[in-house]
C-alpha cells in the first residue's frame, strides 16, 4: 500500500469519527483501530487519534453554551478534577510498556463498545432520577477524577461513564449532563493531547490530515449521519467495535 492511500485511510477514519462523535459519540472506536491496522504502535495510535480528533469537540461545546450558566457552581471544581485526571491518565499511558498496552487494547475496545451498547438503558435510567439525592461534591470530584484518568489513558466510552457519574451528583436535566460531559471530555482530551505532544507520542505524519478530516467530518458528516439516523450510526459503531475487538483477541490468543 502506498503512503498516499495510508494517509487517505487515516483521514477517512477521522472524517467519520468526527461526524459520529457529533451525533452518537464513539468516534474513537473508528479512528484508533484504523491507525492500529495501518501499523502504528498501539500507544502511538491512541495518542495520535486523541490529538487529531480533539479539535472537533469544540463544536459540541458551542452547541451547549446555554446550558453552562445553569451548572456554573459545579463547573470549576469538576473541570479541575477532569484536567488532573486526564493528565494522570496520559502519564500512565506513557509509562505503560508497549507490549502490555497492546495486550490491553482488545479488552479496552470491548469495554468501550459494551459501554456504548449500554448507553440507551443508562440514559433512560438517568432521566428517571430526581436530583435530591446527590452524593456530595467531594465524592463527585473523586468519581470524576477516576473517570478522567480512564479518559486520559484510553478515552473511548468515557462520555458514557461521565454521564452516569454526573447523575450521582444529583443533576436532573439530561441536557445539563450532556453539556458537562462535553466540557469534561474537552478538558480531559485537551490536557492529554498537550502531554502526548510534549512527550513526543504523536505521529505527525497522520495528524494534520486526520485533524482536518475530523473537523470537516464533525460539520459535514453529522448532517449525513442525522439523515441516516442516530440508531443506524450507533449500530455501525457497535459492529465495528465488536469486530475489531474480536480480531484483536484472536490475534492475541
Amino acid at each position: 500500500m502506498t503512503e498516499f492511500y495510508r494517509v487517505l485511510i487515516a483521514a477517512t477514519a477521522a472524517f467519520f469519527a468526527g461526524g459520529i462523535n457529533s451525533v452518537a459519540g464513539g468516534g474513537t472506536l473508528i479512528s484508533f483501530p484504523a491507525l492500529v491496522w495501518l501499523g502504528l504502535p498501539a500507544i502511538t495510535a491512541n495518542a495520535t487519534s486523541t490529538v487529531a480528533i480533539w479539535p472537533g469537540s469544540l463544536g459540541s461545546i458551542w452547541g451547549f453554551r446555554s446550558e453552562f450558566g445553569q451548572v456554573a457552581p459545579k463547573l470549576k471544581w469538576l473541570s479541575i478534577s477532569s484536567v488532573i485526571g486526564g493528565g494522570i491518565g496520559a502519564i500512565l499511558l506513557r509509562s505503560t510498556p508497549a507490549m502490555l498496552f497492546e495486550r490491553l487494547v482488545p479488552f479496552l475496545i470491548l469495554f468501550a463498545t459494551i459501554l456504548f451498547i449500554a448507553e440507551g438503558p443508562i440514559r433512560k435510567k438517568l432521566r428517571g432520577r430526581n436530583g435530591t439525592n446527590g452524593i456530595g461534591m467531594a465524592s463527585a470530584l473523586i468519581l470524576t477524577l477516576f473517570v478522567a484518568i480512564y479518559g486520559g489513558y484510553f478515552g473511548a466510552g468515557m462520555s458514557i461513564m461521565m454521564l452516569s457519574s454526573l447523575s450521582f451528583l444529583g443533576m436532573i436535566d439530561i441536557l445539563q449532563r450532556n453539556a458537562l460531559t462535553s466540557l469534561f471530555s474537552l478538558c480531559v482530551n485537551g490536557v492529554a493531547a498537550i502531554l502526548f505532544i510534549s512527550l513526543g507520542m504523536v505521529d505527525w505524519h497522520y495528524f494534520l490530515p486526520m485533524a482536518m478530516a475530523a473537523a470537516i467530518g464533525g460539520y459535514g458528516a453529522a448532517g449525513l449521519a442525522r439523515r441516516v439516523g442516530r440508531v443506524v450510526v450507533r449500530r455501525f459503531v457497535i459492529v465495528v467495535g465488536l469486530a475489531v475487538s474480536l480480531v484483536l483477541l484472536v490475534r492475541l490468543f
